[in-house]
């Protein structure tokens, strides 16, 4: 791969199959040092079990876990790495339900700001959001600027990625790819 460097955001719905599919686009790139970058906090049996669910999922992939519900801009990458973010809406939950008062956008551009350092730092990073801005339902004001706040990291992702794929009842539908430009 030489000094070529690769971002990508893998989107979907939940139970779409799009952390297996980003899982697989990490394996094609190489034996390189894989992180996998956990951000779900286990609050219930319910994310006990994806968490679960994703261990057995990567076993046996040489995936190096890091624990990383906040804080993204904390972390260390080894250069040349591939680094695997599961997944951006927990990581935004987490910041912006943190109980400290910011604003949507101020919690996207902390969140941004660990995103372009992590993209600095590793050959290929591969990122994993959810799409849930097609509910179509009414929510409450907090979650309201959650998904405000999710929508711009997504928007702000997809126009620095190389490559930007929806996985569609496990079919994976490339909306950007490098030299497309922005769509």
């Amino acid at each position: 791969m030489g000094d070529e460097k690769m971002f990508m955001v893998v989107t979907g719905g939940s139970g779409s199959g799009k952390s297996a599919w980003a899982e697989q686009q990490v394996l094609k790139l190489g034996e390189q040092k894989r992180y996998y970058i956990a951000t779900m906090q286990c609050a219930d049996e319910e994310s006990r079990r994806r968490i679960e669910r994703h261990r057995r999922m990567r076993a046996g992939k040489h995936f190096q876990t890091l624990e990383c519900p906040a804080d993204l801009e904390r972390l260390f990458l080894e250069p040349g790495s591939t680094a695997l973010l599961e997944c951006m809406s927990n990581l935004t939950a987490n910041e912006f339900f943190d109980g400290k008062k910011h604003t949507p956008q101020e919690t996207a551009a902390k969140i941004m700001t660990g995103v372009e350092k992590l993209k600095g730092q590793c050959a290929n990073l591969i990122v994993v959001t959810n799409e849930v801005f097609s509910d179509g339902a009414v929510f409450d004001e907090w979650t309201t600027q959650y998904l405000e706040c999710l929508g711009s990291i997504n928007c702000a992702m997809a126009r620095m990625a190389d490559c930007v794929a929806e996985v569609v009842y496990g079919i994976p539908v490339i909306l950007k790819q490098s030299g497309d430009g922005e769509k």
